[in-house]
């Protein structure tokens, strides 16, 4: 069976690795064509070219990478066409993801298209739904609310779950051996998360930074912890090496094997305090953890502009959005400034009520993800094989 896949970020190669190794338990003999992360390459795939080319975020910065862009969905499209496989599927990244998909079905016709993730039509541009219709023949979704928007169109939609409720989670050695290793004692660990793709870390980590100073004016006692994704490591490193009070811990996932990777960030999670985070994947990876979190995330001007214009929520975070609730603080756009950013945080580190509350909430997004049940990336591999009849 040839299984043809594209990511486009983290949380996409992810999903994607996950994936394959469901896959390559239910079938002998898969070959993996596509564009891969670290994660989807060490289960066997050799990407086309880098995935990080495809993590951009925003109206104002894809435009200068336009052409670049353009030029790698046709790379994609043809290599799909050539390869001829048993089923194109295509993870998030939706403005890359769709154009390939378009290009193939239309050279094609006959290779079936699975998209992974379902697009956030409940949220903004409702219209989106009908138009994947053209081009896609099945959805995997991650949220339990998700199927109806996608099969009112046609489509085939399966809940598989979201792969944050199969993670193993550290025990108490782990998180002890992680401490000695880095030398933080039993000092309380406040997380800084600023985003996987360079235009994220550059915009978000200069608020966070000063939101850190404040937290830490009021309690020197906690040390800042920040776990980077490969493509922004080293400047993540450089930026923060002259923070004031010394810099933080940043754990460098290219210091190990993808996998160990993976597990140094778990339990990293795992034994923090508390963490301020771009808004993203990462929050459902906080409230597996435990992690009381502040949720921040700002654009390009223009970007938030038009953005936030479309968006028909209001809240981002998963956590609330599956729970109903607003236990999860974000301050986003124009509101994500250090001030309000470091009071919240402060919030959870001197509050057991709102501590409390979120880990209520954390727990009950977990079990509608699907925690207890099959491992979604075993469920999207099963999902997969019925509807293309493997």
């Amino acid at each position: 069976m040839k299984v043809f896949i594209v990511a486009g970020e983290a949380s996409g190669d992810k999903l994607g690795a996950a994936l394959m190794v469901g896959l390559k338990s239910l079938r002998e003999g898969v070959a993996f064509q596509g564009v891969a992360g670290p994660l989807m390459q060490e289960q066997g795939m050799t990407s086309l070219f880098p995935m990080e080319e495809l993590s951009v975020m925003g109206l104002a910065e894809i435009l200068p990478r336009y052409r670049q862009l353009v030029a790698r969905i046709d790379q994609v499209a043809q290599a799909v066409v050539q390869a001829r496989p048993d089923v194109l599927i295509t993870i998030d990244s939706p403005d890359f993801c769709h154009r390939v998909a378009r290009r193939v079905r239309k050279a094609a016709p006959g290779i079936p298209i699975t998209h992974y993730v379902a697009p956030s039509v409940w949220a903004w541009r409702r219209g989106r739904a009908a138009k994947m219709a053209g081009h896609v023949d099945q959805v995997l979704a991650l949220l339990p609310f998700e199927p109806p928007y996608m099969t009112a169109h046609g489509m085939r939609c399966d809940f598989v779950g979201h792969p944050v409720v199969a993670e193993p989670m550290p025990q108490p050695d782990e998180i002890a051996a992680f401490r000695q290793a880095h030398g933080l004692g039993a000092r309380p660990i406040l997380l800084v998360l600023p985003g996987s793709r360079r235009n994220e870390v550059t915009r978000l980590l200069p608020v966070f930074e000063q939101a850190v100073a404040r937290v830490i004016a009021q309690r020197p006692e906690m040390q800042v912890v920040i776990p980077a994704a490969p493509a922004v490591a080293e400047l993540i490193a450089q930026q923060v090496a002259s923070w004031r009070g010394g810099p933080p811990v940043v754990l460098d996932p290219r210091a190990h094997e993808p996998e160990a990777a993976q597990g140094v960030k778990r339990t990293a999670f795992a034994a923090a305090d508390v963490a301020i985070a771009a808004s993203g994947t990462v929050s459902l990876e906080l409230a597996a953890a435990q992690t009381p979190m502040v949720i921040a995330y700002d654009l390009n001007w223009l970007s938030w502009q038009i953005l936030s214009r479309m968006v028909n929520l209001n809240t981002v975070t998963l956590v609330n959005l599956i729970t109903g609730t607003h236990t999860i603080p974000e301050f986003l756009g124009p509101n994500c400034r250090p001030e309000a950013i470091a009071e919240a945080t402060l919030e959870l580190i001197e509050n057991a009520p709102s501590r409390d509350a979120q880990l209520m909430a954390m727990q009950e997004a977990m079990i509608a993800l699907g925690a207890g049940g099959e491992d979604p990336g075993l469920r999207a591999a099963r999902a997969v094989l019925d509807a293309v009849g493997a």
